[in-house]
């Protein structure tokens, strides 16, 4: 995958899990939907980026943001069996991706 299109899908993906967290606060049956292919959505985009040129720092770094897209899709797992933990994966995940985006080294 390119890194246009995985840019793209990134963006509509955080577009999809932002409009199914905020709307399953108001109960609509599409929202967990919405979520969950949002989520999948940043997990694909994760795990496809190539990491054969980074340097031990930034795969370090990698690892957590993967583990952020498959905390968001157990969340979205969560969000389906209508239980309330599905928040603190999301605060986890979120938290998560805010560091490394931080830490991460420029290129």
């Amino acid at each position: 995958m390119n890194s246009r299109t995985r840019t793209i899908l990134f963006a509509a993906a955080g577009l999809l899990v932002l409009t199914g967290a905020t709307s399953y606060l108001s109960h609509w049956v599409a929202a967990p939907y919405l979520f969950a292919v949002g989520s999948a959505g940043i997990a694909i985009c994760y795990l496809t980026l190539p990491v054969k040129d980074l340097d031990f720092r930034s795969r370090r770094l990698h690892r957590w943001n993967v583990f952020a897209g498959l905390l968001m899709i157990v969340a979205s797992g969560l969000m389906f069996n209508e239980r309330k933990e599905w928040i603190l994966c999301l605060t986890i995940a979120a938290f998560l991706q805010l560091y490394t985006s931080f830490a991460m080294p420029r290129r």
